[in-house]
């Protein structure tokens, strides 16, 4: 089996580039050359790569379509997801499925959903979204409105949302 390569290597073989104001790399590899009516693409793909250390995550947002998680290589993602309905989970993205990970996760449209790496040094993952993903789509949230319903989620809320970043995106 060979070595596992450092996440300096993954983004270089992969070409991953930095997302926006998130401490994460990633790459879109597909959007369908089908559009819809209002021009976006009918499915989008990205792979994505989280690093150890407090700043890499993907903070806390909601999308308004449904957006399906896969996992790769590497360590274990913690995502936490905060339903419209009130209610929250946690679910482990890895290869340990005896350890309860699992490879995927649907995180239905509308849900508050927020990832960073469980343990180790990095983990690779990927995205898909049908209709495909538009920048109009991110919502990013205000901590204190999500701790005010979640506040037994406030540790992780906190550290998965930065503050001084716009939470929507002109298209």
């Amino acid at each position: 089996m060979p070595d596992r390569p450092t996440a300096a290597e993954v983004v270089e073989l992969l070409g991953l580039e930095p997302l926006g104001a998130e401490q994460i790399t990633f790459r879109r590899f597909y959007a369908s050359a089908a559009t819809a009516p209002d021009g976006r693409p009918l499915a989008t793909a990205i792979v994505g790569l989280l690093t150890e250390g407090p700043d890499s995550f993907s903070d806390f947002h909601r999308l308004p379509t449904d957006e399906l998680w896969h996992f790769y290589a590497g360590d274990p993602i913690e995502l936490v997801l905060l339903a419209a309905d009130g209610s929250d989970s946690t679910t482990i993205l890895g290869t340990d499925l005896r350890a309860g990970e699992v490879p995927y996760r649907v995180v239905p449209a509308g849900t508050w959903m927020g990832a960073r790496l469980l343990h180790g040094a990095w983990a690779l993952f990927g995205t898909t979204m049908t209709p495909g993903f538009a920048v109009t789509d991110f919502e990013g949230a205000e901590p204190d409105d999500l701790i005010a319903r979640w506040p037994h989620r406030s540790d992780e809320i906190v550290a998965m949302t930065r503050t001084g970043v716009p939470r929507r995106f002109a298209g």
